[in-house]
């Protein structure tokens, strides 16, 4: 009856649930939830503000192609995110950049460090904080540590349970310091928010006649894998299987269980039209949470009331929490790799997604990841010529 089953109803599962179905595939995509979009599902609250269930999720892109894909499916509604980090009391803009130096230290200190940004980088250059903390230079020396203490060790500590430097390279290089004046979170050419949200955009994906999407359902209950053979409501399965889950839970966890990040998110109401500086300030100290984020700034809405999130950083445990960030040590890729090596055996197996491939993606990361899968099908060049992908 089907030619591929999709295990999970996320940003990568949609985009390759929608190209093959386009194509004529027949798609049985199975979620565990009971919604769709992943962690990028939002709803309408009691206060008449969209929030996104699982914490924020900001879409930027250089893409042009990516933007033209989604934008089959979405109107945009143009944002370009913001963010502060209370530093000894006072929200400033990171990543922490020219302005930020003029925020935090007198006029001469600044314009001294801003002088030796400029000598030693180049203007516009995003330099992550371990890097720049191996400089010769002592004004920049002093500046690393400042930056390192006030805003990355403990904020990195909190939302890790590690030391920066057991951290892979691939996650400390997303807190740089920027040698510019440019006070928004991203600089990508396309940033915007899908004006009804991430849910509303999925929805118009999955609208497929060649799409059955069976929620409230861990594929364990239908599939099982078996020397080599797929198996699908007790049947053997001889079609394709994309999986976009915990690649551990695919194999039973017969290597051990892969180590992930969870978050406990504490949604509040504040009776007030707004709460905070930003559309998210964070806290790198002397609290448990790492961040708070203001959805009304990110959506805006009338509404005397406002909707805040904090996010509280701790470990997974399967069946608890959700596992929101692999972790990026040695020994967990290690892991990783065994699990990877298993797949091998399966011709018809495909894993795809930040859970499947334990590694960190952005939206438009992973959407870019299923559309090149899609190119590399052999009915990528015949059947999705409507793609200009």
């Amino acid at each position: 009856m089907f030619d591929m089953v999709i295990v999970g109803a996320g940003m990568a599962g949609a985009v390759l649930a929608e190209r093959f179905a386009s194509a004529g595939k027949k798609i049985l995509m199975i979620e565990r939830r009971r919604h769709v979009a992943g962690n990028c599902y939002d709803e309408i609250d009691a206060n008449g503000i969209l929030i996104h269930k699982y914490g924020p999720h900001l879409f930027h892109t250089d893409d042009a192609q990516i933007w033209e894909y989604l934008s089959r499916f979405t109107d945009w509604q143009i944002y370009h995110h913001r963010v502060k980090a209370v530093i000894d009391g006072k929200p400033v803009p990171i990543p922490f950049n020219l302005n930020t130096l003029h925020e935090v230290f007198p006029k001469s200190l600044a314009d001294k460090l801003e002088a030796a940004l400029l000598k030693n980088f180049e203007y516009g250059k995003k330099i992550p904080i371990l890097e720049l903390k191996k400089s010769a230079d002592a004004d920049l020396q002093f500046l690393a540590d400042f930056v390192y203490e006030k805003i990355f060790l403990h904020y990195t500590e909190k939302q890790w349970g590690l030391a920066p430097e057991n951290i892979s390279g691939a996650v400390t290089a997303r807190v740089p310091i920027f040698v510019g004046r440019d006070d928004r979170y991203f600089n990508d050419r396309f940033q915007a928010m899908p004006k009804r949200g991430y849910t509303h955009l999925v929805e118009n994906m999955l609208d497929n006649k060649n799409i059955k999407l069976l929620l409230n359902t861990d594929f364990q209950e239908v599939m099982k894998l078996d020397d080599g053979e797929i198996f699908l409501f007790g049947k053997s399965f001889e079609g394709r299987l994309i999986y976009t889950g915990q690649l551990d839970e695919l194999f039973g966890k017969k290597f051990g269980t892969l180590p992930y990040r969870s978050v406990d998110m504490k949604f509040e109401t504040v009776d007030a039209e707004i709460f905070q500086a930003a559309p998210t300030v964070n806290y790198p100290n002397n609290y448990d949470f790492t961040r708070i984020t203001e959805f009304k700034q990110i959506h805006p809405v009338k509404s005397s009331r406002t909707t805040i999130l904090k996010e509280y950083p701790q470990e997974y445990v399967a069946g608890v929490n959700e596992p929101y960030y692999p972790i990026f040590t040695d020994e967990a890729r290690a892991a990783y790799e065994k699990y990877s090596a298993e797949l091998a055996d399966f011709k018809n197996i495909t894993a795809v997604g930040r859970l499947a491939e334990y590694r960190y993606y952005d939206i438009d990361d992973v959407i870019k990841r299923a559309l090149s899968l899609v190119r590399s099908e052999e009915v990528g060049v015949r059947s999705l010529k409507t793609c200009s992908l």
